[in-house]
């Protein structure tokens, strides 16, 4: 298979890919824009990397926190991100009773081992919680009835549910015995985060010393008000050892604050998830949903608790993140396609993945000139959705079976 088109630099390509590999990058006869910049209404599409979202709640109607999630609601999961251009992805399963997060953890390990597709494009799980902070604010739309102490036995349960699946867990670290527990995390090849904290600085600094590498959608899940200095926020972007992943759905952070925290942060060490909810592609309303219960949808795609200005997760995919980050804030596609595909497969150790290189695996996604509407996506080499026809390619059905729409 080949496949024509505009590069991140601008420039002009063809992919030739054998099985699930790339096996060449060679220059292709077209219009090269000599920039990573145009993205007007014309033009050829953009052919990059497959886009990898680190924390994918739902889409659709679709939810992996639902209490009926099972292998075929992952799977669903999955084929619906196709759609978005996401090749690679981690469910998040956000704070809840203990049984629960624990079946949630189940299904999915199930899902990866019915169905090599699913096992490919979901290659661990995101356990957004429960080890939060219980302060209004830092805890967002986390159930506070479910916050909880960190607890390492809890970890061993959800390591052994999971099997060889990667996970990934965001904590605040100023919960009793989170340090200790982030050093036993590391030791277990757990990627640690912070997130949804009020943790002082010092604490902050504490977490990253003991192996936290990342810092889960800063400057949300935060108190409205915060001092000048010294706060958690400030001494995340300052912490060289945290990465850090912004939700660039135009919502969560306005372009001033997203640009002066990616520069803070720097490019290399940021990554963009979409924090996207079952209510992703819903029109506005008042719903109830796992994430957030009582929620309110308005026109303009703003998700937030009924009756409160917090936001309770995104309905944006992380293609509208990538289109957001380059028509809104005005980055270039080179670095924004970086910060959807190479970084996070760096963040989460899969260096096969991310850059279109001979030797990588052959997971592509084809955007228009704009960038707003996803055209074809490759998995493994295989074409699992083309929009010309607004339907997934021929895949072979989960062994699981079942339907989920």
């Amino acid at each position: 298979m080949e496949i024509e088109g505009r590069l991140a630099d601008g420039t002009m390509a063809r992919v030739r890919l054998a099985g699930e590999l790339i096996t060449a990058v060679t220059p292709a006869p077209g219009t090269s824009t000599g920039s990573a910049s145009g993205t007007g209404p014309d033009g050829p599409p953009w052919l990059l990397p497959g886009l990898i979202d680190l924390q994918v709640n739902g889409y659709r109607g679709i939810d992996v926190n639902a209490v009926d999630a099972d292998p075929d609601t992952v799977h669903a999961l999955v084929r619906a991100q196709w759609e978005q251009g996401v090749t690679t992805m981690l469910p998040t399963v956000i704070t809840a009773p203990a049984a629960r997060m624990l079946a949630a953890v189940r299904a999915i390990a199930a899902a990866r081992a019915g169905d090599p597709h699913t096992r490919h494009s979901v290659p661990g799980i995101h356990l957004e919680g429960p080890y939060l902070s219980a302060d209004d604010g830092p805890r967002g739309a986390h159930d506070h009835a479910h916050i909880r102490p960190p607890d390492i036995d809890e970890l061993g349960r959800w390591r052994d549910a999971a099997g060889d699946a990667l996970l990934l867990v965001t904590l605040a670290p100023e919960t009793p015995g989170a340090i200790n527990f982030i050093r036993a995390a590391t030791t277990m090849g757990v990627v640690v985060a912070i997130g949804h904290t009020a943790a002082s600085p010092d604490q902050i600094h504490a977490a990253a010393a003991a192996g936290a590498r990342l810092s889960t959608h800063l400057g949300n899940g935060a108190h409205p008000v915060l001092p000048r200095h010294p706060n958690y926020i400030w001494a995340q972007l300052a912490d060289t050892r945290l990465a850090a992943s912004f939700v660039a759905d135009g919502h969560h952070l306005p372009v001033d604050t997203f640009l002066a925290m990616l520069r803070a942060k720097g490019a290399a060490s940021s990554v963009l998830v979409s924090d996207s909810v079952t209510l992703a592609g819903y029109p506005a309303g008042e719903y109830s949903t796992p994430v957030g219960s009582s929620v309110t949808l308005h026109p303009d795609g703003r998700l937030t608790l009924t009756g409160s200005p917090l936001l309770a997760g995104s309905t944006a995919s992380q293609a509208d993140c990538l289109a957001w980050a380059v028509g809104a804030a005005g980055l270039d596609v080179a670095t924004a396609a970086t910060l959807v595909s190479g970084n996070p497969a760096r963040l989460i150790g899969l260096p096969q993945r991310g850059t279109l290189e001979p030797g990588r695996t052959a997971d592509l996604v084809l955007l228009s000139a704009d960038l707003r509407h996803v055209l074809a996506t490759v998995v493994r080499g295989e074409l699992v959705y083309e929009a010309a026809t607004n339907t997934q390619a021929p895949v072979p059905p989960p062994s699981t079976g079942g339907n989920h729409t």
